[in-house]
């Protein structure tokens, strides 16, 4: 004999009091039970046979807020011919909008619709509307109407008239559309059954109190069974965002592999952002299109790194003692203090160069937020992450280079192929650019590394090759994560950041 819990007679006898059959909503009217509630019931007397659930599918249609405000003075054509037709004749249009307290924002919407539905006609050379025939209410304002009165209504239940203006209105951009699970339950025979032979619901109790041990009453109480594979409502666990998770293992792998983390502030000096990596006071990469500029203070000071400075002017100026000819111009101190917000992490591995704790051999990495005024599309932002690495040792080589952007594309963001693509950068010869491939996804650049050249390491006082790269962290983590939008990395879309897994 099947036994029934306190709540699940009491929902078997609503669902027969309401006729055999009831809706969930309905049943949270009649019984009292929360919705969790309710479902766990369901679910249970589905599983013992007692019900059936069935699952349908409904649209809910409801204006937004425009929609709501036509709603309530009716559509700017609507207003518009009403006031034309009071007034009479071939009126100006200044007049008949000013008349029908027409929002300067619907006035072209409102002559748009007025022509299509052919209400009236304009003679725009002389600014004028004239009535062509008395409008009749179409189905557009009939669902309108019924919408603001209603506040929604079901798509599946409207007459064909009104499903058909459903989709003007949603061109139009009045309403929003939802769908949404209606799930009515049916009492089965087995559940009839049930009823007629079990007069009362079986007590359980779900928690051992103080009152029933010392009473002794825990004796006599049927303890409530679970089952523990019966599903639950679907809960949301608070969790890292898969992100700021994809960095921290990135970082743990670079230290695994013996690099340590170079670290510096978001403002940054001309000096380090540009002079110090070669980078000519007059190059495009320094004009406002393409850099942030601090507005105050406009200058920092570069006076702890006179040494490094008078080199890197040299060197600007004729080349100093690096082999090099230089860019032939005259360098300036003063901009060379010039705040602005960092725009690539390379300026840190100058930093790290000219430390005096810089170790040889020695490995360094960093990951930092970078700002550039780009144009915002699929693949860029004005604020982006970066992961810079160097690597200081005599006797390295391209080859090295190449090995360790290889390992970055295929371990780290998880691509199938890595290949190289000659470039320039003023700071590093020979330069190549990092671009993957991963199966479903194509190709994506990373960005550049290279060899640093005498011009940046000897002014700095390092004589040793120094390998550097800075890549686009932000699309490694496209690729991992099979994106293919890069704004989808920083947005507040719930359903993706749920559907991530924890790890």
């Amino acid at each position: 004999m099947i036994e029934l819990r306190e709540r699940e007679r009491r929902m078997l006898l609503t669902i027969r009091r309401l006729g055999g059959k009831a809706s969930v909503e309905q049943l949270i009217s009649e019984s009292g039970l929360s919705h969790a509630a309710a479902m766990r019931t369901a679910l249970a007397l589905k599983e013992k046979n007692l019900v059936k659930i069935h699952e349908e599918k409904h649209s809910i249609v409801k204006l937004n807020e425009e929609g709501k405000i036509h709603a309530k003075k009716g559509l700017p054509e609507r207003r518009l011919v009403n006031t034309l037709e009071k007034l009479k004749g071939r009126i100006p249009l200044e007049k008949i909008v000013e008349k029908a307290v027409l929002e300067r924002q619907f006035v072209p919407i409102a002559l748009g619709w007025i022509q299509r539905k052919r209400w009236a006609t304009l003679d725009s050379e002389a600014g004028t509307l004239k009535i062509i025939e008395k409008p009749k209410e179409g189905n557009d304002e009939k669902l309108l109407k019924l919408l603001g009165e209603k506040g929604q209504a079901t798509v599946e239940e409207l007459s064909s008239e009104l499903q058909e203006a459903i989709n003007i209105l949603k061109k139009r951009k009045l309403l929003v559309i939802d769908e949404k699970m209606k799930r009515t339950l049916e009492i089965t025979d087995e559940g009839k059954k049930a009823l007629v032979k079990e007069r009362r619901a079986v007590k359980e109790i779900t928690q051992l109190t103080p009152e029933l041990i010392i009473s002794g009453k825990w004796r006599k109480a049927k303890l409530q069974k679970y089952n523990i594979e019966a599903p639950v409502a679907k809960t949301w666990l608070g969790k890292k965002h898969p992100y700021l998770r994809f960095l921290d293992e990135v970082k743990r792998k670079l230290v695994a592999l013996g690099f340590k983390e170079m670290v510096g502030t978001v403002v940054e000096t001309s000096f380090f952002n540009f002079d110090a990596l070669y980078t000519p006071q007059g190059h495009p990469a320094r004009e406002p299109t393409s850099v942030y500029y601090v507005k105050a203070p406009k200058y920092g000071s570069v006076n702890a790194y006179k040494h490094a400075l008078v080199n890197v002017k040299k060197t600007h100026e004729n080349g100093w003692k690096t082999n090099s000819s230089g860019w032939k111009y005259k360098y300036s101190v003063r901009e060379a203090g010039r705040l602005i917000l960092r725009s690539h992490t390379t300026c840190l591995s100058a930093r790290t160069l000219l430390n005096k704790d810089l170790e040889i051999p020695s490995m360094y990495f960093s990951i930092g937020r970078c700002y550039r005024p780009e144009v915002l599309d699929k693949t860029h932002l004005t604020e982006f992450n970066q992961v810079e690495g160097i690597v200081v040792d005599k006797d390295l080589t391209l080859r090295d280079l190449l090995g360790v952007l290889e390992k970055f594309a295929i371990d780290i963001a998880g691509a199938d192929k890595a290949k190289f693509v000659p470039d320039y950068f003023p700071f590093t010869e020979p330069s190549v650019e990092l671009r993957a491939f991963k199966k479903g996804y194509g190709w994506i650049e990373f960005g550049g590394s290279g060899i640093f050249r005498p011009e940046v390491t000897l002014p700095l006082g390092i004589e040793v090759p120094v390998l550097a790269w800075g890549l686009g962290i932000d699309r490694l983590y496209m690729l991992k994560a099979g994106i293919d939008d890069i704004r989808q990395i920083f947005s507040l879309d719930l359903n993706w950041l749920r559907k991530q897994e924890v790890v």
